[in-house]
């Protein structure tokens, strides 16, 4: 009896314990908010269920989205045990156009990036003003002396113009706020003052587009954003121009080194607008735009599944096609920006001639079970096959930004 008893209460504990680390897991793994179609309900897996909760009014957030309310639903292991409470909005399901196609990036930056610091020589030996004031790379100078600056040649006049009187620095660092005093020094090589930065304005690139969205114009590409080469800093978008692309040829991925698709720029001409650059990639609006291809409801990350799907990408001079592809693993949490799926390229074609992905096909959208699921946005540097992938409802919900910020200005 006593050994029956022993061995109850340690199956028991063995229950407990492997109820806790599931609950553990699927708390951790699991996001807080959710997009369901209209009068759908949340389905996660056969061993999750959500359980309503109440509805509450959500401002600006549910805005972003759509009007509806904003529910809560309790996520049940089994339907009994509690894991945590999630925010699901119901969006009406949005028919987007899957792309593939490569497009031209003209970006200038809002203010100017800070690449590097450094000192120089002066008559009274190394100085590095720039460096004293505690200006550091990565930053983002706005203002001197109150005058905006938009350009290289902006903060070039002013320094050289100051007359080595003290000179008030607006810039932003992680996303705060600081203002420095610099003290220009006259530069022995050419007699004119200098603080000791160098500065980017601009950037200029190629992409995948995503999805057009017929109803607003708007556009979603590359999945993650474009940023500095030298810092690798999210370049702080002023304006900026999508232009026609032509792929003239691959550089062939391999383990260790990257593969690329090369192109120039094959028009003068805008096609549309850049409006966002963000972690989640880069927004605009078109303005002259012909998608090959019809639309496709949006597919929420809930609804992905582990197992074949395709990309549509531009790999030569000529229209988007489709690719054989398998998602490999899912992280349906918020906090991996760009890097929810790990995909992997099947479709012998595309291997043979790319060696899996590329830079330049970040961006190209993802289809399973006729749905627009995400986008390609990394590759694995080592092997080339793989990748990541971002979820095509979090590209969705930024698209939306673009539409509210254009109807408030």
């Amino acid at each position: 009896m006593r050994r029956f008893i022993k061995m109850t209460a340690a199956m028991a504990s063995i229950m407990i314990l492997t109820c806790l680390g599931l609950i553990i897991y699927y708390n951790r793994s699991l996001p807080n908010n959710y997009y369901i179609t209209t009068g759908s309900e949340l389905k996660i897996s056969g061993f999750i269920e959500a359980i309503p909760c109440y509805n509450v009014y959500s401002g600006e957030k549910a805005a972003a989205v759509s009007t509806n309310n904003v529910k809560r639903a309790e996520l049940k292991l089994l339907g009994i045990i509690p894991i945590k409470t999630v925010n699901i909005q119901e969006v009406n399901e949005p028919v987007l156009i899957p792309c593939g196609d490569p497009f031209g990036i003209k970006l200038l930056t809002d203010g100017v990036v800070v690449v590097e610091v450094s000192s120089f020589e002066t008559s009274s030996g190394l100085k590095a003003p720039a460096m004293d004031a505690g200006i550091k790379t990565g930053d983002i100078i706005k203002t001197i002396n109150g005058q905006r600056i938009k350009s290289n040649e902006d903060i070039a006049h002013i320094i050289e113009k100051s007359g080595g009187e003290s000179l008030s620095v607006d810039l932003v660092r992680d996303d705060k706020g600081i203002t420095v005093n610099v003290d220009p020094k006259i530069y022995n090589a050419d007699g004119t003052y200098h603080v000791g930065l160098w500065v980017r304005d601009s950037s200029a690139g190629i992409g995948t587009i995503t999805f057009y969205d017929p109803e607003t114009g708007v556009f979603a590409g590359l999945g993650h954003p474009v940023c500095d080469v030298d810092t690798g800093c999210i370049l702080p978008l002023s304006k900026g121009e999508v232009v026609d692309v032509t792929v003239n040829s691959i550089k062939k991925g391999t383990s260790g080194v990257p593969g690329e698709l090369i192109g120039s720029f094959s028009s003068g001409s805008a096609m549309g607008s850049l409006e966002m650059n963000c972690e989640n990639g880069l927004y605009g609006i078109m303005s002259d735009y012909e998608p090959v291809n019809d639309g496709i409801p949006l597919g929420m990350r809930q609804e992905i599944e582990a197992g074949d799907a395709y990309i549509y990408t531009t790999i030569d001079d000529g229209a988007p096609r489709k690719y054989a592809i398998s998602i490999e693993k899912i992280d349906l949490q918020d906090s991996r920006s760009g890097r929810n799926m790990i995909i992997k390229i099947t479709d012998k074609e595309l291997l043979e001639k790319t060696g899996g992905i590329v830079q330049g096909m970040s961006g190209s959208p993802i289809i399973q079970n006729g749905k627009l699921v995400g986008a390609v946005t990394h590759v694995f540097v080592n092997n080339p096959t793989k990748g990541y992938a971002i979820f095509a409802d979090t590209m969705y919900s930024c698209s939306r930004n673009v539409i509210t910020e254009d109807s408030a200005a």
